[in-house]
């Protein structure tokens, strides 16, 4: 809840709070959204078939953690990562970061 108000604030919309896989799954049929934070542990779920799936679209994307988590796979090193506790000043430059990272792919 607190990194969706931070977003708000920055001025962004938040478009949806996915709570497990198969829903964030499905919110990237019909994305409606410019880029997305990933959580890496869905409710015990690991959230890298949402992550490939994001990729394949071209939507740029944030990955969360909680810390205490394996390092991500090879194919998703290179995305911005933030850990709690979040911060205005770890959000902002991990979601410009990322918008980067697609407009030079």
């Amino acid at each position: 809840m607190m990194l969706e108000d931070f977003l708000l604030s920055l001025g962004h919309q938040v478009a949806a709070i996915c709570e497990t896989v198969g829903e964030a799954l499905a919110a990237c049929e019909s994305p409606n959204f410019d880029v997305a934070i990933l959580d890496v542990n869905l409710k015990g779920e690991s959230v890298w078939p949402v992550a490939a799936r994001l990729r394949e679209h071209g939507i740029p994307f944030v990955l969360a953690s909680g810390g205490h988590v394996d390092p991500p796979p090879p194919e998703f090193a290179a995305v911005p990562m933030i850990d709690k506790p979040y911060t205005i000043d770890r959000v902002t430059p991990a979601i410009e970061a990322a918008l980067v990272g697609t407009a030079a792919s």
